[in-house]
């Protein structure tokens, strides 16, 4: 029935007027239809009033608080005239670049996939590579530079120091193509090349002793390896190398000592130029500078001489010298013998070559006499390992009464030999029985 009244109600307005119908509507066509006629005309244009009054004021109310935000409301629907037109053309745009982008996406899989040669993942795996690992390539730059303050350092710390260079050398034989391991490796030999110049150094010292060569020796012969560009075909042949460079060490110390001692020497010189000048035929009553000279050259001599041999042969020792030695098999040649073979004949040349030149000078019975028991003494030193060269000393031109005075001198040496040899043996009898 309200749709009825409804459209009985719109046929009456225009065209441009009419509606469909909508559920308010209806329903108050559907209240209308329930009441009485009369309330038509009394009270429903009252309530109609009352209704519309109420609305007024209420659309008052609201356009006094939230006037602003149904302006602002208002000006969005406006613009929303174009704004939809450009998002259909957007989503359009992006729908006809869809196919492109699927098809970047399967170039890229297809091009950058892991199984594939690609230049550019080669690059950026190395570069995660090095990523990876870069606390572990830090501490191999700071290699070279931890062996050289191993080396540097007071007291210096050689045994670490080779270590490192073991490290190092097990690199570079593990990755001999690296050119980083190949440039610690070069900066690693400049250290041992340093550190075998310490220790050369350190061998020409006054005042070395034989735990100190011991140590200085030991760190050559694990040095020497690393130092020659070509293995050493024995042990023999490295040790033949390690002799031969504590003697000559050891002569440098030797002769800087005696070359210490140049302003003796010199007064000496010219002592005997003055004995040149006044000739054979006039008295010579000089010679205490000349005495003063060769005391001091055979004092230090015996003293460094005699620690010189023993200290090779405390590290160098003859029964391993004789184990490696024999006879090559391929060439049928004797082994090359030990450096210490002809150095103590070359030190006993030094020393009768300062005789010959400077005992002729010194013209005093006693204090050549003193002298020739110095050098007798030096002999005896030198003889009790395997040097003595007392016999040379018979050659020695010392003057018309040279040869008495000698075969005194020599007498009263073995003289107080043997009486020392008495004592010392007197004195090992009596602790050997107390000890019993």
């Amino acid at each position: 029935m309200a749709d009825s009244l409804y459209d009985l109600l719109t046929d009456s307005a225009s065209v441009s007027l009419r509606r469909p119908a909508d559920a308010a509507s209806l329903e108050y066509l559907r209240t209308l239809a329930s009441k009485p006629l009369s309330s038509l005309a009394t009270t429903e244009p009252q309530a109609l009033s009352q209704t519309s009054h109420s609305l007024l004021l209420s659309l008052q109310s609201l356009s006094k608080k939230s006037h602003k935000p149904i302006i602002d409301s208002a000006t969005h629907h406006a613009t929303l005239r174009t704004s939809l037109p450009a998002l259909a053309a957007s989503a359009a745009d992006l729908r006809n670049a869809i196919p492109k982008l699927d098809n970047e996406v399967v170039r890229f899989s297809t091009t950058y996939n892991k199984s594939s040669d690609n230049d550019v993942l080669a690059r950026r795996k190395k570069a995660m590579l090095l990523s990876r690992n870069v606390e572990r390539l830090v501490d191999i730059l700071e290699l070279p530079t931890y062996l050289t303050s191993a080396i540097t350092s007071q007291p210096p710390n050689y045994a670490s120091a080779l270590d490192l260079n073991g490290h190092i050398r097990r690199l570079h034989s593990l990755y001999p193509t690296s050119p980083l391991v190949t440039s610690i490796s070069t900066s690693a030999d400049d250290a041992m090349r340093l550190m075998a110049s310490n220790l050369l150094l350190s061998l020409k010292s006054p005042s070395l002793k034989l735990a100190a060569s011991l140590r200085t020796i030991s760190f050559l012969r694990r040095l020497l390896p690393d130092l020659t560009s070509s293995p050493l075909p024995s042990y023999q042949s490295s040790e033949r190398v390690l002799g031969g460079l504590f003697l000559v060490s050891r002569l440098a110390t030797l002769t800087s000592q005696l070359e210490a001692l140049a302003p003796l020497r010199d007064l000496a010189d010219q002592e005997r130029v003055r004995q040149k000048t006044i000739g054979s035929g006039n008295a010579w009553s000089g010679g205490q500078q000349t005495e003063r000279y060769l005391k001091r050259y055979i004092e230090i001599f015996r003293e460094q001489s005699f620690a010189i041999v023993s200290m090779f042969r405390s590290i160098f020792p003859a029964s391993a010298q004789h184990d490696e030695g024999g006879v090559d098999r391929d060439e049928g040649l004797e082994p090359l013998p030990s450096a210490l073979a002809t150095f103590p004949l070359y030190l006993v040349d030094m020393l009768m070559e300062t005789l010959r030149l400077y005992l002729p000078t010194v013209k005093d019975h006693a204090s050549r006499d003193s002298l020739l028991t110095q050098v007798l003494y030096c002999a005896s030193s030198l003889g009790r390992l395997g040097g003595d060269f007392g016999l040379f000393l018979a050659g020695l031109d010392v003057g018309k009464d040279g040869e008495d005075e000698w075969v005194e001198v020599v007498k009263r040496h073995r003289l107080l030999a043997g009486r020392l040899e008495s004592i010392v043996g007197e004195k090992g009898h009596h602790v050997k029985g107390v000890v019993t």
